[in-house]
């Protein structure tokens, strides 16, 4: 008989925010929903007190149990597992404070330790507020990046790459959290060679598609409408194409973004690659906000999210939807299942 998988390690996100919220949340409804054991990496103190704060407008309060890595599967049915990470947070709901940066960062290395030691199965990351972690001197553009770095080798850093997965819509941006300026500066050939690459290769590896349909946009209106109104699709993205198409990569394009997205243009791809943020975000975030995951591809281990913020402003009040976190869950245990 095969060992049980090993369960999801959830970090605590910013502890002002919705992620002890979602998880909680998440965690009461683990039987309905048929949940793979998780366990959070955070403040058992704090967990409890939030419970018991939201325990009326969920209906029910949480279980909260203090545990080891080890004891988390055990625990799971009965109690919603905790695991200290040395870092006590005191921020109130909508009010981080200066244990939130420690405490959301030490959730986060915590929980990469735990996988690349094989205690976890996966990394599940809750929101993490990007202002309160760069005033307490973070460096990083953001979630994607601090994993990357965190996962590497002799001194080598993958590349990070961003899907954004629903069911019914996967996309990727080729350059992430930086202006459009610098989005702009930072595009080449190379890079959306690599990215492709990374993005077919695991599309096969660990979500089983045998040979995977990559869409890659234009940059520019009806990109570029032959160079009349630009030219990168003919001098950046063409010879990108032209290497990708060599490897053996149905990659398609470059493709005209504002006609990529309705459903009939959707059921032509596995995922469609654009050259920057919001021209891959805008388009998921309309169809599938609800069900949207954030996945890091790239690593060497599997890293989803919930595709949401921290909302401050509904922290602490039950109103929190966990609907991402909950098949950001799911996923994360798919594609665990897909490569053990």
């Amino acid at each position: 008989m095969a060992a049980p998988a090993k369960p999801l390690a959830l970090t605590l996100g910013e502890p002002a925010g919705i992620g002890p919220d979602i998880t909680i949340a998440a965690w009461l409804r683990r039987r309905e929903l048929d949940l793979p054991a998780f366990y959070l990496l955070g403040d058992d103190a704090l967990i409890a007190q939030r419970a018991r704060l939201l325990g009326t407008a969920l209906g029910a309060e949480a279980r909260i149990a203090a545990v080891s890595p080890g004891e988390a599967e055990a625990t799971f049915a009965d109690a919603l597992p905790v695991v200290a990470t040395g870092e006590h947070a005191t921020a109130a709901p909508g009010k981080p404070d200066a244990s939130s940066a420690p405490a959301a960062l030490a959730s986060i290395r915590h929980a990469v330790a735990d996988v690349r030691a094989g205690l976890a199965s996966a990394v599940v990351t809750n929101p993490i507020a990007k202002s309160v972690l760069y005033r307490a001197g973070f460096r990083h553009p953001g979630h994607t990046e601090f994993l990357a770095e965190l996962a590497s080798k002799d001194g080598h850093v993958p590349q990070p790459v961003m899907m954004l997965w629903s069911p019914r819509l996967a996309v990727v941006p080729v350059t992430i959290h930086v202006s459009l300026r610098d989005a702009l500066a930072q595009l080449s050939s190379d890079l959306i060679v690599s990215t492709v690459r990374i993005v077919a290769t695991e599309l096969n590896s660990r979500f089983g598609i045998a040979r995977p349909r990559v869409a890659i946009s234009g940059l520019n209106p009806h990109a570029g409408e032959d160079g009349s109104l630009g030219h990168e699709e003919q001098t950046v993205i063409a010879p990108a194409l032209k290497v990708l198409r060599n490897d053996g990569i149905d990659a398609r394009g470059p493709l005209p973004a504002d006609t990529m997205f309705h459903e009939a243009a959707r059921d032509t791809y596995d995922c469609a690659v654009c050259m920057y943020h919001d021209q891959a975000l805008i388009p998921i975030k309309t169809v599938a906000f609800d069900e949207a995951v954030n996945v890091t591809l790239g690593l060497p281990f599997i890293r989803t999210s919930p595709d949401h913020g921290t909302a401050f402003d509904i922290a602490g009040t039950g109103k929190a939807n966990p609907a991402s976190l909950i098949a950001a869950l799911k996923l994360a245990s798919r594609m665990a299942a897909a490569t053990s």
